[in-house]
């Protein structure tokens, strides 16, 4: 099921962005993302943040966050990942991924995503993809 944030999910989201960004994005060091911990533990209340979980009882599988049409985010636990977690969380939106890994950019290929821009990401110095659903 997908449900909206709730506060008391923040831990468990912050502990899944940890571990997802830092097993997802190996070639940024791990520091980079301890770095930003807080300011993401503080954003996240903040925004438009859905979690996926097979019913209320169990733990949260996944979740995404969303900027008007934009994802800034989409994290899925890694055991749950190939399994269909992201694509119940994807709406049809647009989304900036590194190029790094080639897993990443697989998936959401796989899922329709078409890439629109490449740029460098100022703060890591790595290439991301600017991609949107094809209409």
């Amino acid at each position: 099921m997908i449900r909206p944030f709730e506060k008391e999910d923040l831990p468990v989201l912050m502990d899944l962005w940890l571990s997802a960004n830092m097993d997802a994005h190996a070639f940024i060091p791990a520091s980079y993302w301890a770095e930003h911990a807080g300011q993401v533990r503080t954003q996240l209340p903040r925004a438009e943040v859905y979690v996926c979980q097979q019913d209320a009882a169990a733990p949260i599988d996944g979740f995404i966050g969303i900027n008007g049409t934009h994802i800034e985010g989409l994290f899925v636990k890694k055991a749950c990942r190939s399994k269909g977690v992201g694509r119940q969380l994807k709406p049809r939106l647009t989304l900036c991924v590194y190029r790094q890994p080639p897993k990443a950019l697989s998936f959401y290929e796989r899922e329709g995503v078409a890439i629109l821009s490449e740029d460098t990401d100022g703060s890591t110095g790595e290439k991301e993809l600017f991609m949107g659903w094809r209409r």
